[in-house]
């Protein structure tokens, strides 16, 4: 059994102006029809572009919240998610897609990412398991196991004065 996780995906463009909304149990829902282009591709490698297809897509909580203040009309986008069937006010069958993940198409899309510094704590973090990982990368390669040097120190016998100490990372003011 693999542990490889997919999901549905759809990609696309927003078509209409994004709506935020409230279920009755609070939870936010953004809601956006959306776009799909269609091609068929021709004998002579070219492709003709068919007619485009409009859906709704909705994305709930949280992520509807960020979604409403990121996404416009004519955004491309990229979604994880499932398709939802459900009777409309007529009883008629419809779909929406539900998006559980959502972003810009980066093929698609120009933009900046801004990431938030990591606090000390992630960094501290951050660091303890680089080194760890290091250590049992240099172990397995060296086939040492204890915690002393796992190469030969590369400076001159006259610089060394006595037995190497391991170097110890502080967390502090990181």
């Amino acid at each position: 059994m693999s542990d490889l996780h997919t999901q549905q995906s759809l990609s696309g463009f927003i078509a209409s102006d994004p709506k935020l909304s409230y279920t009755s149990k609070g939870d936010a829902r953004f809601y956006a029809k959306i776009g799909q282009e269609h091609f068929r591709p021709e004998a002579d490698g070219s492709f003709t572009k068919l007619e485009t297809t409009f859906h709704d897509m909705v994305q709930y909580r949280k992520a509807a919240e960020e979604a409403f203040a990121r996404f416009r009309k004519r955004d491309w986008f990229i979604a994880e998610g499932y398709v939802k069937t459900y009777p409309d006010k007529m009883g008629e069958q419809r779909e929406e897609f539900v998006a559980k993940k959502l972003g810009h198409d980066t093929a698609r899309t120009e933009y900046e990412v801004v990431r938030k510094e990591p606090t000390s704590a992630e960094k501290a973090t951050t660091i303890a398991a680089a080194l760890q990982a290091a250590q049992e990368s240099t172990d397995e390669v060296v086939g040492h196991t204890d915690s002393g040097p796992a190469v030969a120190p590369t400076a001159t016998p006259a610089t060394m004065t006595g037995p190497r100490e391991p170097a110890s990372v502080s967390a502090v003011g990181l």
